[in-house]
């Protein structure tokens, strides 16, 4: 049992309070996971300032100045950073892959939390309260979050088993649920050239999706694709900075809810993390059917 939240704002008007939103709706999933949490955030200035390639350096005990320095000498462009509690988060001019494969040259075995454009992903073990106010979460800007409180079920209890997997430029993945055949498809992502950070379950859907969105199929396919390849039950958000979508597995066991208005989308494993939401008495609320996948942009929902 773990818990699942995601907000996009439609009105910017509210982007101010996007992470004042975010930490109400990650804590109010405590109970469905305490033993770590994670959050994404798109359009933070501070975090991941635009137009600038990002990358989430996830427990990194050394100095944000150091990190920016070595990052400079690296790729030979400016590079900023900063801590954001047990994250370091770097940004340059330079596209994020060219961030990425530096990061990981100077310090191999670094655990990525996330790279692209408008994109910080902080995570960690304990609870997503103190999480959240370690990383001063209340204060964040932006137009898009997804967050995930974690029991954990498939892997033990580190960093690199917390959601949100952001494996592909951009793109983040939560889950809740397990995949009774992770091991497998696994094997077969591995055998293509597929590099994994964790033994999660989460971790292999979140590769088997970059991997096809990467091969150049749309989400909306690459998750129908998930939907015919993977076993277990699951309730899935994949986002990227414009966008998110909701898919569940064939009995949809696992609680989902999305609720809509003309100021913001929202979803969440259960209505409680919603009722706070501005305007959430007028919203449009539904449960989402069986491995439909439900796919919003800046336009529109889609089914």
């Amino acid at each position: 049992m773990c818990g699942i939240v995601g907000l996009h704002l439609r009105n910017p008007e509210l982007h101010s309070q996007l992470g004042e939103l975010l930490t109400q709706m990650l804590c109010e999933m405590e109970d469905r996971g305490a033993d770590s949490a994670g959050i994404a955030v798109y359009g933070n200035e501070e975090w991941s300032p635009h137009g600038r390639g990002s990358v989430s350096l996830i427990d990194l005990d050394v100095a944000a100045d150091t990190v920016a320095a070595a990052l400079c000498a690296e790729i030979g462009a400016e590079v900023t950073a900063t801590t954001v509690g047990n994250v370091v988060l770097a940004s340059t001019d330079v596209a994020s892959e060219v961030l990425l494969s530096a990061a990981r040259q100077i310090y191999p075995g670094v655990l990525i939390g996330g790279f692209g454009e408008d994109l910080a992903v902080l995570k960690g073990v304990g609870a997503p309260q103190a999480l959240a106010e370690s990383w001063g979460l209340a204060e964040a800007r932006g137009w898009q979050g997804v967050g995930h409180t974690r029991m954990a079920t498939e892997s033990a209890v580190t960093s690199s088993g917390a959601h949100p997997y952001a494996v592909g430029p951009g793109e983040c993945l939560v889950h809740n649920g397990s995949f009774s055949n992770h091991a497998s498809v696994r094997r077969h992502l591995r055998a293509v050239g597929v590099e994994f950070d964790s033994e999660n379950d989460t971790e292999v859907g979140a590769r088997f999706v970059a991997h096809l969105l990467a091969g150049g199929k749309g989400i909306d396919e690459a998750l129908t694709d998930l939907t015919k390849t993977f076993d277990g039950f699951y309730t899935l958000l994949v986002s990227n900075r414009d966008s998110f979508a909701v898919v569940r597995d064939a009995i949809a066991c696992k609680p989902a809810v999305i609720a809509e208005t003309d100021d913001w989308v929202a979803m969440a494993s259960e209505y409680r993390a919603l009722a706070h939401l501005p305007g959430v008495g007028n919203a449009r609320i539904w449960e989402p059917q069986p491995e439909v996948v439900y796919h919003w942009n800046r336009q529109e929902m889609s089914a």
